[in-house]
């Protein structure tokens, strides 16, 4: 489904989350405008690429925390979202845009590029969205079977 999106011209990180909006308990449409801006690593800055960033999201509201006082919680929560942040490093090399990408650029135009042909040859954006559902999808199902 998240490869379909992103086909369809949604970004990264609205590919991802709306991929999983019934399962977090989100509208379609509240789900790609909360991630509309995560999109080219937060707005085409090239930093954290926007399937991470829905990876995180989806883990948050699946099994997050809302107690600020309750450190234990909060721990184990880190740790969930330093192991999805690993885990797609170990099978990217980064969680970075910019260096998944091989762009030299800190900050890119606001203008997105164009989902040609040539697009989707260039960009690995359909194999990143993929790997950030397939990563969840694991993570998510092994967390429940423990009732993280």
């Amino acid at each position: 489904m998240c490869v379909k999106l992103f086909k369809e011209g949604y970004n990264c990180s609205q590919a991802v989350l709306g991929a999983y909006c019934k399962e977090i308990g989100l509208e379609f449409e509240t789900a790609v405008k909360l991630s509309s801006s995560f999109g080219g690593g937060m707005g085409r800055l090239r930093e954290v690429c926007g399937a991470v960033t829905a990876m995180f999201m989806i883990a948050g509201l699946k099994s997050g925390y809302a107690d600020p006082k309750d450190k234990s919680i909060k721990q184990k929560h880190y740790e969930l979202i330093q192991q999805l942040s690993q885990r797609f490093k170990d099978k990217n090399g980064s969680i970075i845009c910019r260096e998944l990408l091989g762009l030299g650029i800190r900050h890119d135009s606001p203008v997105p590029d164009e989902r040609t042909t040539e697009y989707y040859k260039k960009r690995p954006c359909v194999e990143l969205v993929k790997c950030a559902a397939e990563i969840i999808d694991e993570v998510l199902n092994k967390s429940e079977a423990s009732s993280y």
